[in-house]
């Protein structure tokens, strides 16, 4: 190979400068896609980690779920973030080795801005997001051209870098900060629920009469979430207009229905205290919450359909996510569209999401669209992924809090057994030993509701093990015997270990 040759590989081989700048692009597309579409589907990365959910194998899923918990959903957003980036950056890499093949650096810039545009489309279909994208990991590639042509003492390669690390930071750092208030959407703000004078007094007497019969212990959450945890199948949660949405009742019916968001508005209100709990939490996790719900019965959208009542129902929601239970489940089924006096939040299901009371957190779908009453069983999203489902959830007394007094010490926590209700909880301060009752909080109205519970004992003077047990309504004692999550919900004794 003689010199000319040579030079001509060099030329258009990237080396370690154009390299980290085409990264930088990367970043910097991700930044651009963010800035305009906040933590919404049109951010390129939510399609990317909703796939890897979607796609995985369930035995991955399901480790990630019992051994992460949330983490695990933040590890599967980052992995996503990094193939984003990997994406841009091999497409800023590539479009910037044809412009030097062309000795036309801008016809580069150029294609790199076309091809990010286009794949960012591919993924979200959101055009101005996707435009963002593109034109971000352009500018990167520009600026740092246009760097090397500054009259200065550091060399060309070391100019091109700076170029693209100043303009890679100034557009993440404005990307991060337009983009976490929302980017072009707006900052999500919660509104009061626009319903009658007589819902509306209701909910102020049963928020005022939950936070009155609230157990006055430092540090114990009261009987209304304070944060109500989420969990979703997407990285992203769909952003719906209630004007567009509407929910249909189809498959084993006399006649076909459906329903918009105002139909729905206008029919007789409810509310209903509603506690829920994830089946991958773990034993004394914090993924168990209560809320004021308002809204529907949800038999009233399916009577008037006809439904068979032979089999079951499966629930369809607008991010693709289903799960199926008894057509039985519905008798007291609500659609609530309304949550804690305002309107339902867009993480818990806006316009409208169904709760099925005594059933796993997960069988109450957000961002409902389709309630299918079907001939036959079929398995729902997380059955196919080997979880047993819709319920009945497990009676659990949580510890949560452990106050350390001179000569007193007192623990508290929640308890929940679904439907059947909280008869009692008892507290253990040797191990297990002898047991003592706790004090139960007055029961909300409702169903399906926990209760707190509390208890203080004499302070010993060496570390002791705490131990709680609930027994539900039914007078069935919670069971001794731990199991995991998976996969069927988490089940045994709380314990933990107190020194004073």
């Amino acid at each position: 190979m003689n010199a000319g040759s040579l030079r001509t590989v060099r030329r258009l081989l990237p080396d370690a400068g154009r390299a980290f700048v085409s990264l930088l692009a990367g970043v910097a597309g991700v930044a651009g896609s963010y800035a305009v579409a906040g933590f919404t589907p049109s951010f390129v990365v939510g399609p990317i980690a909703g796939t890897m959910a979607r796609q995985l194998p369930s035995e991955i899923i399901t480790f990630g779920i019992v051994q992460f918990g949330e983490i695990g959903s933040q590890l599967n957003v980052v992995a996503a973030i990094g193939i984003a980036v990997g994406v841009f950056a091999l497409v800023a890499l590539g479009c910037s080795a044809l412009g030097r093949r062309l000795d036309a650096p801008p016809v580069g810039v150029l294609l790199s801005i076309a091809f990010g545009v286009g794949i960012a489309f591919g993924l979200t279909a959101a055009p101005l997001p996707s435009i963002a994208a593109g034109v971000s990991v352009g500018v990167v590639l520009a600026t740092s051209d246009l760097f090397i042509g500054v009259d200065s003492d550091v060399s060309p390669a070391r100019r091109r870098v700076l170029g693209g690390v100043a303009s890679a930071l100034a557009l993440s750092v404005g990307g991060f900060v337009f983009g976490r208030g929302g980017g072009l959407r707006g900052t999500e703000e919660t509104s009061e629920l626009d319903v009658s004078q007589s819902i509306t007094a209701e909910i102020d007497s049963l928020l005022d009469d939950a936070e009155g019969n609230s157990l006055a212990v430092s540090g114990l959450e009261p009987l209304v979430s304070e944060e109500f945890y989420e969990v979703d199948i997407n990285a992203t949660d769909p952003t719906i207009d209630a004007e567009e949405w509407s929910v249909s009742v189809t498959g084993a019916v006399e006649e076909e229905v459906s329903y918009t968001y105002d139909e729905i508005r206008a029919m007789g209100a409810e509310n209903r205290f509603v506690s829920l709990r994830c089946v991958g939490e773990s034993l004394n996790g914090k993924k168990l919450d209560n809320a004021l719900w308002t809204g529907i019965p949800i038999m009233d959208l399916v009577d008037p359909a006809v439904p068979a009542e032979e089999c079951c129902v499966m629930l369809r929601a607008a991010d693709g996510f289903y799960e199926e239970f008894p057509l039985s489940a519905l008798s007291d089924g609500f659609l609530a569209y309304g949550m804690n006096g305002d309107v339902l939040p867009r993480g818990h299901g806006y316009p409208a999401r169904a709760l099925i009371p005594g059933h796993w957190g997960e069988i109450n779908v957000k961002w409902l669209t389709e309630i299918e009453v079907l001939e036959q069983e079929q398995d729902g999203y997380w059955e196919e992924r080997g979880w047993h489902g819709t319920g009945p959830v497990n009676t659990v007394a949580k510890l949560h809090v452990v106050n350390v007094g001179e000569d007193r010490i007192e623990v508290a926590g929640h308890a929940y057994a679904g439907t059947r209700g909280i008869e009692r909880v008892e507290v253990s301060t040797d191990g297990g030993g002898s047991w003592s009752e706790a004090t139960l909080s007055e029961p909300l109205p409702g169903d399906d509701v926990w209760r707190q519970w509390t208890y203080s004992y004499d302070a010993p003077e060496s570390e002791h093990e705490v131990v709680v047990r609930a027994t539900d309504g039914e007078g069935t004692l919670q069971p001794k015997e731990e199991s995991e999550a998976f996969p069927s919900g988490p089940s045994g004794w709380v314990s933990r270990t107190v020194r004073p």
